[in-house]
């Protein structure tokens, strides 16, 4: 199989490939008793996967690592292959899409923005992934083993096919447009769930147990839930919060509640500006918007009670004294008695980039071995 739709993986996964993918990843060089200890999987398996890893070309022993006064037979040290291999991936915004080629460890080697197109919805798509397997094309001295798209609106996993309302898409058919022009395996993800997933899979080694809630905020919002290590995914697609009532009498006048996608975003404070007489970026304006995104976050977490919340977006970071007012709205409206720290995205202001990358990264993550088996 070269090309096709096969559904983005958002999970950690326990598969003794994925396992000791995932310690060379994270922790490499290591050995194959660093791999044991780590893993907690026998020698014999560590050897078999390492084996098959190798021979699929996921990762290299380095026995240039080795130092010099080694004793005994030396034990060579194991990375992923960062210089042969490599994967595509767009996320797709109301006003710009980013294109991005990204090695095996999900390091970005390039990436640039282009104005999303308009006009007719078919050649729109057509043009992006035109756009990305040209500049895939720039990268002809490694192998494109997969590409990814993240993006709003309602994505069928299993098709790559896509409806979304902003943009006026109806049933586009994105995945299988991709695969055709990378001539490669792509998977499609909603692009909140992707982010989520960028910090379970990209970030490096942490403590994936309980719940955690992601939001993301910028023209709009959207929120995303992971449980054990696995986003959430609903098979219906992914709910919204843009919709949830808030009080901005700011941002919004005469109007006793808003749907908070209505005043978060940069015309909603630009309006503002323009009706006052102030700066978009004046205290009433920014405090407000800080005051309305913590008390939405605190209303999702009451009913929720997670063990952690991550957020990104331009509205969340908007703010000169970054998270603080965010929090300690936060926390004045929130009615648990657990204290809980809202932490930023990991990725800042490449959070759009590592959506992309994840969702072309997932599905090898996942399972490394049948999933390079079939290319």
């Amino acid at each position: 199989m070269r090309g096709g739709v096969i559904p983005a993986a958002l999970q950690l996964t326990s598969t003794p490939a994925a396992a000791v993918l995932h310690a060379i990843r994270v922790g490499g060089p290591v050995t194959r008793d660093q791999l044991a200890s780590t893993t907690g999987l026998s020698a014999a398996t560590i050897n078999r996967q390492v084996h098959a890893l190798a021979a699929h070309g996921l990762i290299t022993e380095r026995p240039d690592l080795v130092g010099p006064k080694t004793i005994g037979r030396p034990k060579n040290p194991l990375t992923i292959d960062r210089d042969s291999l490599c994967v595509a991936g767009l996320h797709i915004g109301a006003r710009r899409a980013v294109l991005v080629i990204a090695d095996l460890g999900g390091r970005t080697l390039h990436s640039h923005a282009v104005l999303t197109p308009s006009g007719d919805h078919q050649e729109a798509i057509e043009q992006l992934c035109t756009q990305l397997a040209e500049l895939a094309g720039r990268f002809g001295g490694r192998r494109l083993l997969w590409g990814g798209v993240a993006l709003g609106g309602a994505v069928d996993a299993e098709t790559g096919v896509v409806d979304h309302r902003v943009l006026g898409w109806h049933q586009l058919p994105v995945g299988e447009t991709l695969a055709d022009r990378l001539d490669t395996p792509v998977s499609v993800c909603e692009h909140v769930e992707a982010m989520a997933a960028a910090e379970l899979l990209l970030a490096g080694s942490r403590d994936e147990s309980g719940t955690g809630l992601f939001f993301y905020a910028r023209e709009t919002a959207g929120m995303a839930m992971t449980l054990e290590g696995r986003v959430h995914v609903p098979e219906r697609g992914a709910g919204t919060i843009a919709h949830l009532p808030v009080s901005a009498p700011v941002l919004a006048p005469g109007h006793t509640r808003v749907r908070l996608q209505n005043v978060i975003g940069d015309a909603a404070a630009q309006a503002a500006a323009h009706r006052l007489g102030i700066d978009p970026d004046s205290s009433r304006i920014v405090d407000e918007r800080a005051r309305v995104l913590g008390e939405a976050v605190a209303m999702i977490r009451d009913v929720i009670n997670p063990d952690t919340i991550v957020v990104a977006g331009d509205a969340f970071s908007a703010h000169p004294h970054g998270l603080a007012p965010v929090q300690a709205s936060f926390d004045e409206a929130s009615t648990l008695d657990r204290p809980l720290e809202i932490a930023p995205s990991r990725f800042g202001v490449h959070v759009q980039e590592s959506a992309a990358v994840v969702v072309a990264l997932s599905v090898i993550y996942a399972d490394p071995i049948a999933a390079v088996a079939t290319l």
